[in-house]
């Protein structure tokens, strides 16, 4: 980038860098040299305060405090001599007593002259500049009295400050340059390492801007950029999470608005198959009515037998007009359901003790093997209904072996009911649409046996108010229907009733 972050900070670092090192070698070439002499200067100072001291306590000769005066010179560089009044050495510390004796005359003798540099004045003693003129090296000295009368002289020598300063400068010099190169290469990556993330910032911001959130920030530690970027996480999980209600909401409408297009289409397909299903037992009703009335056949087993397909015509749409008002009580909730325990094994034998008079009609075996008692939660009115149902399609539709097999599959929470029949399969584009109202696989053998095409949307219908599933499966040699009934303990069923239910299970004193 042309305005990249990284450069902008790595040459502000490296300008700060650059400027620091030359502050410190002008500070060195300007303040050095006094900053040596003044700390040379103290030295001194404080040693003539150490032996002031231990003359003040008599201890001065001692042999510890020998010692310690020793190790502090040493420490220091500092030559010290002690001479009474008639020019005795007391004491010493350094190197060759004799040529130090004379240096000290010469430098007593300096000073009284006024040829030494004094730097600082005190009630007994001063310090100088001397410049030993044989060795023409530069000293600083101490000289005075101490309280007992003898004179006191202390030198340390000053090396050359300035060449000192020069190598100074020149080692702080490269060492500044290897100084600043290094911090521009460590500065470029701790900026890369602080702009990388910016960048990802960015291409964050971008992406959400063509609303692309799959693109998440990747949180390396706890400070502002990390803060900022788990900010625009939850910022871009909000924005999908806002854009995916909007598209839910603009989908549900128009799902609303197809529901109500396939609404108007079903109202039409209802009226359009009730007209069908009612036409023909009218027609025959009115035929043979009419055939009656004009006396076409004057014996009695004529209009007997023009009466019974009169009652049985009759009585075939009183049984679909009666399925239509059960189903539209299940499909608008206003059946109420009665949630009970009921032994579903004993249930199971009565449909078929009911339904063995049909079975030996269409000559069909049945084998129902369960007999131990299954107890489960459901309106066993309902429940009987949804068997007779799927009992009724299996008997008209057994074919081949004409086999029925009733099952019972017991799980820890609910109880699988199938029915099986042997003979066609249903063709799998059309097992979805058999719970349809008025939908008939084979329309022509369903009119035969009076089936109207509404048995199973009941079924669908009844299963829906328990909140159970059922379903239908083909297999190799037939087809079985299936249906799902709760049997939990009652210390772990806790059924949603509504006030209704309630009511109305009060009402017939089977509350529990």
């Amino acid at each position: 980038m042309k305005h990249s972050l990284t450069r902008k900070i790595t040459c502000i670092i490296l300008c700060l860098v650059a400027a620091t090192v030359l502050l410190c070698w002008v500070l060195n070439i300007t303040l050095l040299e006094s900053y040596y002499i003044r700390t040379k200067q103290e030295g001194l100072e404080s040693t003539m305060a150490t032996v002031r001291q231990k003359m003040d306590k008599g201890t001065m000769y001692s042999e510890q405090s020998g010692l310690e005066l020793v190790r502090l010179c040493t420490r220091r560089n500092i030559t010290m001599m002690i001479m009474d009044s008639e020019s005795r050495t007391m004491f010493f510390i350094g190197n060759d007593e004799e040529s130090c004796r004379e240096q000290f005359w010469e430098i007593l003798f300096a000073a009284e002259d006024d040829s030494t540099e004094v730097l600082d004045t005190a009630d007994s003693h001063q310090i100088g500049k001397y410049m030993d003129s044989r060795l023409g090296t530069k000293y600083l000295i101490l000289w005075g009295t101490l309280q007992d009368g003898s004179m006191i002289l202390m030198r340390t020598p000053l090396e050359s400050i300035r060449e000192s300063v020069t190598i100074s400068n020149r080692f702080l010099a490269y060492v500044g340059i290897v100084g600043v190169i290094i911090s521009g290469v460590i500065c470029y990556f701790v900026t890369r390492r602080i702009t990388n993330p910016i960048l990802q910032l960015a291409e964050l911001s971008r992406r959400m801007t063509n609303l692309e959130f799959d693109a998440k920030f990747q949180s390396r530690g706890k400070d502002e950029i990390d803060y900022l970027g788990e900010h625009m996480n939850v910022l871009s999980e909000t924005l999908e999470q806002t854009i995916s209600e909007l598209k839910s909401a603009n989908n549900e409408l128009l799902i609303d608005i197809e529901k109500k297009d396939r609404m108007d289409e079903m109202r039409k397909e209802f009226l359009s198959n009730v007209s069908h299903e009612l036409k023909t037992p009218l027609a025959l009703i009115q035929g043979y009515a009419e055939g009656l009335q004009d006396c076409i056949n004057d014996d009695a087993q004529s209009r007997e037998f023009y009466c019974e397909v009169i009652i049985d015509e009759a009585g075939k749409m009183n049984r679909m007009v009666k399925q239509l008002l059960t189903l539209n009580q299940l499909e608008f909730g206003n059946d109420a359901v009665v949630m009970e325990r009921f032994d579903l094994t004993e249930m199971i034998q009565g449909v078929i003790d009911a339904t063995s008079i049909l079975r030996q009609q269409h000559g069909i075996a049945l084998s129902f093997s369960q007999e131990k008692p299954i107890y489960v939660w459901a309106d066993e009115f309902k429940v009987e209904e949804v068997l007779t149902n799927f009992m009724s399609n299996a008997i008209h539709h057994a074919d081949g072996e004409k086999r029925i097999v009733i099952s019972l599959a017991e799980g820890a929470e609910r109880v699988r009911v199938s029915v099986f029949n042997t003979g066609m399969q249903i063709p799998k584009e059309e097992l979805t649409q058999i719970w349809e109202k008025f939908y008939k696989v084979d329309k022509a053998r369903t009119r035969e046996y009076g089936g109207s095409g509404i048995g199973l949307s009941i079924v669908k219908a009844i299963m829906d108010s328990f909140h159970q599933q059922c379903g239908v499966r083909n297999l190799e040699d037939g087809v079985e229907f299936w249906f799902e009934l709760d049997n939990r303990a009652a210390a772990d069923f806790a059924p949603v009733l509504s006030m209704e239910n309630a009511n109305n299970r009060c009402s017939e004193n089977r509350c529990e």
